[in-house]
């Protein structure tokens, strides 16, 4: 049986350079790991709990609800937006974490990774995205970092999945989160 991971990407920008990330996810999960990644983010409405009640509840909404639900565990793919998470992102993170006590993140493990323009590749969306996941009650796998600077240049003219030292750090990446789900730790 395959580990399925779900990616979910902060960016909905047809070439943004987190998204070319996780399509080379995809093609670098390990051997008993599949990485799927998610369509649609784009579709759901901002969270309110007026419309998250039975028999209510979006569409776009359920279809998130239902992939993650499938999935072992997840791996998120965020850019830096004005120094933070962006909004397409942390409205996920929103639904997936309700209802409370027992949304889609709950106990779950994701990784948290991404690429961004400034020298520091977007640690602060990721910091902020590692928090806001924690909290929703995902098992954030805090050791497992990866940050690319410099994306626009970098990744100008080479997709991320042709960059040999962030194809393998991106495996490594994906290989630790399988390892997690795989065979998780006592607690």
């Amino acid at each position: 049986m395959s580990v399925r991971i779900l990616a979910l990407v902060g960016s909905l920008r047809a070439g943004s350079h987190n998204r070319q990330l996780a399509e080379a996810a995809v093609k670098l999960a390990p051997e008993g790991a599949e990485v799927n990644l998610y369509e649609g983010l784009a579709e759901i409405p901002f969270y309110n709990e007026d419309i998250d009640v039975e028999g209510s509840v979006p569409a776009a909404a359920t279809r998130l609800r239902d992939a993650a639900n499938a999935a072992d565990g997840l791996i998120l793919f965020t850019p830096e937006y004005n120094g933070t998470i962006p909004a397409v992102l942390k409205n996920a993170i929103d639904w997936l974490s309700r209802p409370y006590g027992a949304g889609a993140l709950s106990g779950k493990p994701v990784a948290v990774v991404g690429t961004a323009f400034g020298q520091y590749g977007g640690v602060w969306a990721q910091d902020e995205t590692r928090k806001s996941v924690g909290v929703a009650g995902g098992k954030v796998l805090e050791d497992v970092k990866l940050s690319i600077p410099g994306s626009v240049t970098r990744f100008a003219e080479t997709h991320p999945a042709d960059d040999a030292e962030v194809a393998q750090q991106l495996a490594d990446v994906v290989a630790r989160l399988h390892g997690d789900i795989a065979e998780p730790t006592a607690a």
